[in-house]
């Protein structure tokens, strides 16, 4: 039997998912920044002779392998991030919800409805960081290309320092192509795709085991409901199960839960968004 997860516990094992699945990206991501490091390293210390073309196609192999190693060691946990932690995260969700409503002996089963719902999740989860992988690795060839090209080149001085400003591989590039640290982006990714696959999971119980219409959102005090900035406040209020499913955080750091108000089973003339 599935062992019930609540609160306090359902947030401890989150925070234990999201800790060790930053650390992984953060240790891939450093790999290749480190091998940046040395590359950049090696290539300075090459001078003009017989034996610079030798040396350059040495280091580029290395920083070769340091990709490759990148695109495996990154791979690897985003294969287990999607196949088996999200359904996990899923799951302690969906049992954390069951628990809350005292349904002790209650058994958590992957109806075809929680399936659908957590293959999606992870799907779209699974495309995110590969796009986010591919986009670092075709940075760092283009690096290497740069380097390799001013490592070779006999009129200008090797400049390690304008490489590394004009090729970060510390970091990754968001849509308004701001640049942010690897270590920020990893842990902001990872509990945005937590969070809302547990909350998935517990209102997608609440709504299909329990018979539930109402949620009541225990949040930040100063987190709106569609974004953190939004006017409408979303802790301490009543949400259809509907609109909970619609946004089950609303920013990547969210600390957003759902109570099942068994009490209001049967009520429709509540306004989504009341306060308690």
């Amino acid at each position: 039997m599935t062992t019930p997860v609540r609160g306090r516990t359902l947030r401890s094992r989150l925070l234990a998912y999201i800790t060790n699945a930053a650390n992984r990206l953060r240790a891939a991501w450093s790999g290749l920044a480190t091998a940046q490091t040395r590359l950049l390293n090696r290539l300075a210390r090459v001078r003009p002779g017989r034996t610079a073309p030798a040396r350059i196609r040495a280091a580029v192999s290395e920083f070769n392998q340091a990709i490759a190693d990148f695109n495996r060691d990154a791979g690897s946990f985003t294969d287990r991030w999607a196949s088996v932690d999200l359904p996990s995260i899923y799951r302690d969700g969906a049992t954390s919800m069951l628990a809350l409503a005292e349904r002790f002996g209650a058994r958590f089963t992957w109806t075809v409805n929680h399936q659908a719902h957590v293959m999606a999740l992870s799907a779209q989860y699974f495309t995110d960081l590969t796009s986010r992988i591919q986009e670092a690795i075709r940075r760092a060839r283009s690096f290497l290309r740069a380097a390799q090209d001013a490592a070779r080149s006999r009129t200008q001085r090797f400049n390690s320092a304008r490489l590394r400003r004009e090729h970060p591989l510390d970091t990754v590039i968001y849509a308004d192509n701001a640049r942010h640290p690897v270590t920020s982006w990893a842990l902001a990714a990872i509990t945005w795709q937590a969070v809302t696959t547990a909350n998935t999971g517990a209102c997608r119980t609440a709504l299909d085991e329990l018979g539930v219409h109402y949620l009541e959102v225990r949040d930040g005090a100063d987190c709106g409901w569609e974004t953190h900035e939004s006017d409408d406040k979303a802790d301490r209020t009543l949400r259809t199960v509907q609109d909970a499913l619609a946004h089950p955080t609303s920013h990547p750091h969210c600390v957003r839960e759902f109570l099942p108000r068994m009490d209001l089973i049967g009520r429709t003339n509540i306004t989504s968004g009341a306060a308690l």
